[in-house]
C-alpha cells in the first residue's frame, strides 16, 4: 500500500537554507507532549492511536449495520454536521463514480445528508425525494440538540413514521450518538434505535474513524478494512519513534510554522481532481477549529484546480503576498480516457492528441505553477516562497 508522502523543495526560495532541520528538536518536544498527553486539551487525544484500537469485531458489526439498512433501503440520508459528516462525504465522494447517485444498477444505497444546513429549499426537497422511496437514516450528534441536525431528524423522523409506521422505525434508524447522556442517547434508548457510541476523547473533526465515518462509508459499498489499514500505515509512518526527515506530518509541521513567521498567514489547499473537493473541505474544519485560537492560526483556504484557475488564479498569483499552496498530487486516475485527434483542429489542441485526460492534467498541474512562482518571483524562477507540495498517493 502507498503511503502519503511530502516535497518541499519549492518553499527554498522563501525558507533559509536548514530552517526546516533546525525546528527538528522544537517538533519533537511537541510530540512527545501530543502523545504523552501532558499538554492542553489532552483529553481530546483519542484519535492518535483510534486506527490501530479498531477490532475486527468492531468492523464486523458495522458492515453487518450497514448490510442491514441496504437491504431495505434505496438511500440512506446520513444526518450531522462539520465533523459528523464532512469526514465520511470525503472519503465516499473521494472513492465513488462522480455520478455515483444516477446509477441504476446498484450494489450499494445512495447516501445523501441532511441537517449539514439550515436550508429549507434543500430540506423540503430531500423531503419530497424520499417519500417515493425506501430508506433509512443515521443520525450523528453527541448531543442530540445541535440545530441544523435536529431540525432535519425531527422532520426525517417524521416522514418515516408516516410512510412506515412506527413499528418499522426503529430498524431504519441508527443513532451515533454520546454512551449515556444527551437528547439523542434518551430517544434513541426510549424507541429501540441501535446505536453506536461516539468516544468521549474524540472529537468530532476526529470522528472518521470511529462509527460516525466508518458506517456511513460502509452503507456506500466502499471497504473500510483498507480504510482502516491505510489509517494504520499512516499512524505507523507518523508515530514519535519515526525519525524526523521521515515524517510527513513533522516536517508538514515545521514548513507551516516557518512560513507562517514569515507572514504567510493564509494556506491554500490545491487540487487538481474533482472527486477531493470535501477532502479539501474537510481539511479546513481540521485546521480551522484545530488552530484558530487565542487570535493566532494559518487561514485555511481551497481551490480546486483546474476549475478554479479561471475565477480564483488571477489573484492566487498576483494578490497580496501572505498565502502559500500545499497542492495534493494523486499519482493516477482509475479511469484510461485519452484526447481524440480532429482532423480540422480548429479548437489548437492536436498537440495533446492521444495523451490520457490525468497526463494533460498534471502537465496543467506544472504548468501553472511555474508562472505563479515567476509571477512574483521572476529571478528565481525555479523556486516557489509560496508554495509547498504534497503528494497523496492513491
Amino acid at each position: 500500500m502507498q503511503k502519503i508522502s511530502i516535497d518541499i523543495k519549492k518553499t527554498a526560495g522563501f525558507i533559509a537554507e536548514g530552517a526546516v532541520q533546525k525546528l527538528e528538536d522544537k517538533v519533537l518536544s511537541s510530540q512527545q507532549q501530543l502523545h504523552g498527553k501532558t499538554g492542553a486539551g489532552s483529553d481530546f487525544l483519542g484519535w492518535l492511536n483510534l486506527p490501530s484500537s479498531i477490532t475486527a469485531e468492531e468492523l464486523a458489526t458495522i458492515k453487518e449495520t450497514a448490510r442491514r439498512l441496504s437491504e431495505k433501503s434505496e438511500i440512506v440520508v446520513v444526518v450531522g454536521i462539520g465533523g459528523s459528516y464532512l469526514g465520511a462525504r470525503a472519503v465516499i465522494d473521494a472513492l465513488s463514480n462522480s455520478f455515483d447517485f444516477l446509477q441504476s444498477k446498484r450494489k450499494a444505497p445512495v447516501v445523501l445528508y441532511a441537517g449539514q444546513n439550515i436550508g429549507e429549499d434543500y430540506t423540503f426537497e430531500l423531503l419530497d425525494l424520499l417519500k417515493h422511496k425506501d430508506f433509512s437514516v443515521v443520525v450523528i450528534s453527541k448531543s442530540g440538540t445541535t440545530t441544523e441536525p435536529a431540525i432535519a431528524f425531527r422532520l426525517l423522523k417524521e416522514l418515516l413514521e408516516k410512510k412506515y409506521g412506527t413499528a418499522d422505525v426503529k430498524e431504519r434508524i441508527v443513532a451515533i450518538t454520546d454512551e449515556s447522556k444527551g437528547a439523542l442517547r434518551t430517544l434513541a434508548d426510549r424507541e429501540g434505535y441501535q446505536t453506536y457510541v461516539i468516544p468521549d476523547d474524540v472529537g468530532g473533526r476526529y470522528s472518521v474513524l470511529t462509527p460516525v465515518g466508518l458506517l456511513p462509508i460502509a452503507i456506500a459499498g466502499l471497504d473500510i478494512d483498507q480504510l482502516v489499514q491505510g489509517a494504520i500505515d499512516m499512524e505507523e509512518a507518523t508515530a514519535p519513534d519515526v525519525a524526523f526527515n521521515e515524517n510527513p506530518a513533522a516536517v508538514y509541521a515545521a514548513v507551516r510554522n516557518l512560513l507562517y513567521q514569515q507572514g504567510k498567514t493564509t494556506e491554500i489547499l490545491v487540487n487538481y481532481n474533482p472527486k477531493l473537493h470535501f477532502l479539501a473541505e474537510w481539511w479546513k474544519q481540521l485546521y480551522g477549529e484545530s488552530e484558530g485560537k487565542e487570535n493566532k492560526g494559518i487561514f485555511p483556504a481551497a481551490v480546486d484546480f483546474t476549475t478554479d484557475l479561471h475565477s480564483m488564479g488571477q489573484w492566487i498569483q498576483e494578490g497580496e503576498r501572505t498565502i502559500f499552496e500545499t497542492v495534493i498530487s494523486v499519482e493516477t486516475a482509475n479511469q484510461k480516457l485519452e484526447v481524440p485527434d480532429d482532423k480540422d483542429d480548429l479548437d489548437k489542441l492536436n498537440y495533446i492528441a492521444g495523451k490520457r485526460i490525468d497526463e494533460v492534467n498534471k502537465m496543467a498541474e506544472l504548468g501553472t505553477l511555474w508562472p505563479m512562482w515567476t509571477a512574483v518571483y521572476p529571478t528565481s524562477a525555479s523556486l516557489s516562497p509560496n508554495s509547498t507540495s504534497t503528494t497523496l498517493a492513491s
